[in-house]
């Protein structure tokens, strides 16, 4: 009997080591080397995508079909957001909710729990595009979430610094990072996270060439205003809560110093609710940061 166990044992531990053996393993590839977008269909993608970074043919699928639809509307214009959606896997985010692990492409806001939720890949990618990152720029985000603005944001750059509120969140997607760098994704080791209140910035990494905010507010934060490189951009919801316009502001320094901010309605003044951008007080999250 004993040695019927024995055997049974050493038998799991083969079919262990031999199932981590064939375990998925991303091979390295940059948003460059995928072959022209403009020339892809969804079968030659799927293909390429397969044979060069090993990713999977239902995934794949999902992605590029919602591309289509991100294209057709109008929420990804440039050959560089197109090239960093095609790369970008959704699927890893989703699942570090695994309520939602297949939902990763639906054009919706998902429940990633703690209150907060995962932006749809349209409105992810327009205010992605309209930030114009440009390779070797510092971003700073605020709002880490499920960690997938970051994520597309590290195929744009190899300067990506984030912030989260929540302190069990920031924990469960930093450990989302390094699983997927274990993976294969290696370009997420560009990703800096920090649990902080986002509202004053990361004034230790300042200044910033652009920054992202994907939680709402009725105003702008000064902190990351003065954060903003001259000439640097901040996408941001601005409104009452449930009710906000994303802006774009780009940030104009005069010859004396003096500085203005430009401001540009991304959605042509459709309202996007967001989530509140809370603040902390005495280490806890107390209300929020609207006047």
């Amino acid at each position: 009997m004993w040695r019927s166990l024995k055997t049974i044992a050493v038998a799991l531990v083969a079919l262990t080591v031999a199932g981590a053996a064939t375990a998925q393993q991303i091979k390295a590839v940059t948003p460059a080397q995928l072959p022209n977008p403009e020339t892809l269909n969804r079968a030659s993608y799927i293909e390429w995508m397969k044979a060069n970074r090993g990713e999977s043919e239902k995934w794949l699928g999902q992605r590029w079909d919602r591309y289509v639809q991100v294209l057709r509307v109008g929420d990804v214009k440039t050959d560089k957001m197109r090239r960093a959606f095609l790369m970008a896997p959704r699927e890893v985010f989703a699942a570090g909710n695994p309520p939602v692990r297949e939902r990763g492409y639906e054009h919706a806001f998902l429940d990633m729990g703690y209150g907060v939720t995962m932006s749809g890949p349209h409105l992810q990618s327009r205010m992605t595009d309209v930030l114009d990152v440009k390779p070797g720029e510092k971003v700073l985000e605020i709002g880490t979430g499920s960690g997938t603005q970051s994520g597309i944001l590290s195929y744009l750059t190899d300067k990506v610094y984030t912030i989260e509120i929540i302190a069990p969140l920031a924990d469960r997607t930093r450990g989302v990072y390094d699983k997927a760098i274990a993976q294969g994704y290696t370009e997420f080791k560009n990703i800096n996270t920090k649990q902080a209140d986002g509202y004053y910035g990361w004034a230790e990494q300042a200044p910033f060439d652009k920054i992202i905010v994907t939680c709402g507010i009725d105003h702008v934060p000064p902190e990351l205003l003065k954060q903003l490189k001259p000439g640097g951009i901040i996408v941001i919801p601005v409104g009452p809560p449930g009710a906000q316009r994303v802006i774009k502001m780009i940030k104009q320094q005069a010859q004396d110093g003096t500085t203005t901010m430009t401001r540009e309605d991304i959605y042509g003044g459709k309202i996007v609710p967001f989530v509140p951008f809370t603040k902390l007080v005495d280490g806890k999250i107390t209300g929020s940061h609207n006047r």
